[in-house]
């Protein structure tokens, strides 16, 4: 106690020396959590650099809508997508007195032969894809048979119709043979419950021991459309064969084809289907209220790059490349004993961001490919000279650059792979994971708080 007592009083009469500085014993509390605040500040402009990040998605919706205007504009005058359903029999009959109803007959066979010769069209900066079309319509109707009394039918008033869902795409005067006899088609159908648009004939009927003979028909018809083109399989059995020289379509619908070969200079794909593959019988009536338009199949032609769909993908990697990026920085600073102001993470961290701004406008004019390449290039110039001025050394720049290369890299690898994206993006995370953690045991932290 003594002794104690002594050393105290000495201290107690203890005068510092000139120049001699006490706070380097007892630091403030800034002083010595000075890198964790460093951390979560820096942390905070992370998720505060995510709200321009979300007006950009704003920003892709916005150019996406105005694209889609563009194509709307472009297929209101070429014609929209397109979907053949029929030909089909339609028999008014006499229901309740004074009142019509209708009975449909669907054919039995029906054999679609057809090629679309796409081609681009452009409105301003933006481009859809349409096409001409020639289609060899065949097939034939077996005997009509129907629970309807003959007396009820109004069989002078039989008609065969075809449904079209836009009839600005025909773009010739089709015709058809029915029975080796030449018809012409007019425009509007008897029932829109059937059809919501498409054009008809009237066909003479006899009448056998089997039922009302109809026979087989045959129709050339040329049509223009957008996008897409479908089929209803309304025939008993119903084959379609369709060859273009599109290198990239999608088959789509219910039912895929049979058999299809895709190359770089077209497709041919062709499709079967039996009335057991659908919910609908060969001989209705309206009554009945069947969609003969459930079943439909057919092609899209399939845009290969979609930019905006390929940026609103890459805005979402936003905070993994702003993230890492500020990580590499802070672990500069600690390795380094290097000092980067908050501001300068803004002003980097907005260059990040202006990456998905330059590829948007540059996917507009470019393919997405080129101008991921550009986009990119630009950021990590900027970033790398700017890295190089800060902390006044090349070789640290560069290795920044070298990081976003590896980051811009990847995030466009995985962007490409479509179905491996999530598999891709989950090891990706998991080895840039095991670096950091490698990198951060060189830190001396210990060190770090007892000087903080």
């Amino acid at each position: 106690m003594e002794h104690q007592h002594l050393a105290n009083a000495g201290q107690e009469n203890y005068t510092p020396a000139p120049g001699e500085d006490f706070s380097k014993e007892n630091p403030s509390f800034m002083k010595r959590y000075a890198y964790a605040i460093k951390a979560v500040i820096i942390g905070v402009l992370v998720l505060l650099l995510l709200i321009p990040t979300a007006m950009i998605m704003g920003l892709i919706s916005e150019r996406e809508q105005r694209s889609n205007e563009a194509t709307a504009e472009i297929s209101s005058k070429w014609g929209d997508a397109q979907t053949l359903t029929g030909p089909i029999i339609i028999i008014p009959y006499v229901d309740t007195p004074g009142h019509r109803a209708y009975a449909l007959f669907l054919p039995d066979k029906l054999n679609v032969n057809g090629e679309l010769l796409p081609e681009m069209r452009h409105r301003g900066i933006y481009e859809t894809v349409v096409y001409s079309s020639h289609l060899q319509i065949s097939g034939n109707f077996a005997p009509l048979v129907t629970d309807i009394p003959d007396d009820k039918l109004l069989v002078n008033e039989a008609v065969i119709a075809v449904g079209l869902s836009d009839m600005r795409g025909i773009s010739n005067q089709p015709n058809m043979q029915f029975n080796g006899k030449d018809y012409l088609f007019s425009p509007g159908v008897t029932i829109q419950s059937v059809f919501n648009n498409g054009m008809q004939t009237r066909i003479p009927l006899t009448k056998t021991d089997s039922g009302w003979m109809a026979g087989s028909f045959s129709i050339n018809l040329d049509l223009r459309g957008s996008g897409q083109m479908h089929f209803s399989p309304v025939g008993k059995t119903t084959q379609v064969n369709i060859n273009s020289n599109w290198p990239n379509p999608q088959f789509d619908g219910q039912f895929l084809p049979v058999k299809s070969d895709i190359t770089s200079r077209g497709f041919t794909a062709a499709w079967q289907v039996s009335h057991l593959n659908r919910n609908f019988p060969q001989t209705m009536t309206t009554k009945d209220e069947v969609n003969l338009r459930n079943y439909d199949f057919g092609i899209k032609l399939f845009l290969p790059v979609d930019g905006y769909q390929q940026s609103t993908r890459a805005v979402k990697y936003a905070i993994l490349i702003i993230g890492l990026s500020f990580l590499v920085f802070y672990f500069i600073e600690l390795l380094k004993r290097l000092y980067v102001h908050p501001l300068q993470y803004i002003l980097i961290g907005f260059a990040l961001v202006l990456f998905y701004t330059l590829l948007i406008a540059l996917a507009e004019q470019l393919n997405f490919g080129l101008a991921y390449l550009v986009a990119s290039g630009m950021t990590i110039v900027l970033v790398t000279a700017y890295t190089a001025g800060i902390f006044g050394n090349f070789r640290v720049g560069a290795g920044i650059g070298g990081v976003l290369v590896a980051l811009y890299g990847a995030i466009y690898v995985i962007l490409r792979a479509e179905d491996l994206s999530l598999l891709m993006g989950s090891l990706g995370l998991f080895i840039i994971l095991a670096i950091v953690m490698y990198f951060s045991r060189k830190i001396k932290w210990k060190e770090l708080k007892g000087q903080i």
